[in-house]
């Protein structure tokens, strides 16, 4: 009697199934193949609504109360903190200060940053050094360079009058941070020092990209270290400048602790920034209503120029 080997069963496929699809089959099969993508941008878009879209709204809301800040409610005033914020001279001149903030410390960031790339981009011995060297200001904390640079500018013992004096400069110590004139361009200073290494970060990175061999067929034409700078250089990294720029002026017209750390808005409010007048209306004279109607007004003009930012972009690539 001959015995015969069991036979093994096969499941057949049914005709037109992909070996994908078999393999994805089971009661998850329609979640992962439909809603993957949303579960998995959930979590972003969770921290983006609290982070930012409730807040923002929360701003938007309050500037139309009058709140004080230990009110949990306040009273529906419409537009009348409006109404007061573009009668008010104080904000116009804080709004004047505030340009004239951002202006000088982006434009002297982004000079001395495409200045100091420049050099850092040759080479000489111990650049490695002196790149690192060049980050210190940036990675100190805000407090630390705010109490070395309250000690230089010090009238009675500052480093910063004795060198002057001595030679020769100055006849005697100035005040620097208590005279109107001086004290918000010493701000200006500290915060082009502070900053400028991001300049120097980004514009040499796109530096050592651009190919050499342009820089040797314009030695070839006899262009100039002058002509090769503005016809290959500067044409090279104006993009990568624009950038800088928009990001630089948006963060400086926000700033608000070196201008507050160093003068707190004075002298005379000399150096009375936006940001300043925020916290002066909400936790100084607890007017929560109008110190979110100025907010909300920095808001829409960083929004305005991001506007003209792009527009200009986009004129420049077409």
């Amino acid at each position: 009697m001959s015995q015969h080997a069991p036979q093994v069963v096969r499941p057949q496929k049914a005709a037109g199934t992909s070996p994908m699809a078999v393999r994805s089959g089971g009661p998850l099969a329609w979640l992962r193949d439909q809603h993957l993508g949303v579960i998995l941008l959930l979590p972003s878009a969770l921290t983006f609504l609290v982070l930012l879209v409730f807040p923002l709204s929360y701003g938007i809301y309050t500037s139309f109360l009058q709140r004080h800040v230990l009110d949990p409610e306040g009273v529906w005033v419409g537009l009348a903190n409006y109404v007061w914020l573009f009668g008010n001279a104080e904000f116009w001149q804080s709004l004047a200060i505030s340009t004239l903030w951002a202006g000088a410390t982006v434009g002297l960031q982004i000079v001395l940053g495409t200045a100091v790339a420049l050099i850092l981009h040759q080479p000489f011995k111990g650049r490695s050094l002196v790149r690192g060297l060049v980050l210190f200001p940036y990675m100190m904390p805000v407090v630390s360079v705010i109490l070395i640079w309250m000690l230089l500018y010090n009238a009675l013992y500052g480093v910063l009058n004795y060198l002057l004096v001595q030679t020769g400069l100055i006849a005697a110590p100035i005040a620097w941070l208590s005279q109107p004139g001086s004290a918000f361009w010493s701000v200006v200073f500290v915060g082009v020092w502070k900053y400028f290494p991001f300049v120097v970060v980004i514009v040499l990175a796109r530096l050592q990209v651009i190919p050499q061999d342009l820089y040797e067929a314009a030695r070839i034409d006899g262009a100039g270290a002058i002509a090769r700078f503005v016809d290959i250089t500067l044409h090279q990294i104006k993009d990568v400048l624009l950038v800088v720029a928009l990001l630089r002026t948006i963060y400086m017209f926000n700033n608000f602790e070196i201008a507050f750390l160093l003068t707190g808005g004075g002298p005379l409010r000399a150096t009375m920034t936006l940001p300043i007048l925020v916290y002066e209306q909400a936790f100084g004279l607890y007017e929560m209503g109008r110190g979110s109607a100025i907010a909300v007004v920095m808001f829409l003009i960083l929004i305005g120029v991001m506007s003209v930012y792009f527009a200009f972009l986009r004129k420049e690539s077409d």
